[in-house]
């Protein structure tokens, strides 16, 4: 995954040009990224399964709650 190929946008489907915002959403992959390369690293060289781990970090990702209420 490349974060600086993605093109982010709005939910009505207009993107998000805004110069920062798209530097502050490259920077948060990045760290996200990097985070998970190396909890799964750790996680192979401690002996755990590699599928239940990513199975895992989707059940993470899929709990995500957004705390905002959508915009109307």
């Amino acid at each position: 995954m490349n974060p600086g190929k993605i093109i982010w946008r709005d939910p009505q489907g207009k993107v998000v040009a805004c110069v920062e915002k798209n530097k502050v959403m490259r920077e948060n992959l990045e760290e996200i990224q990097q985070i998970c390369q190396d909890a799964l690293e750790d996680a192979v060289l401690m002996g755990c399964d590699e599928q239940q781990f990513r199975a895992v970090l989707l059940d993470l990702v899929n709990g995500l709650a957004n705390p905002y209420p959508p915009l109307q």
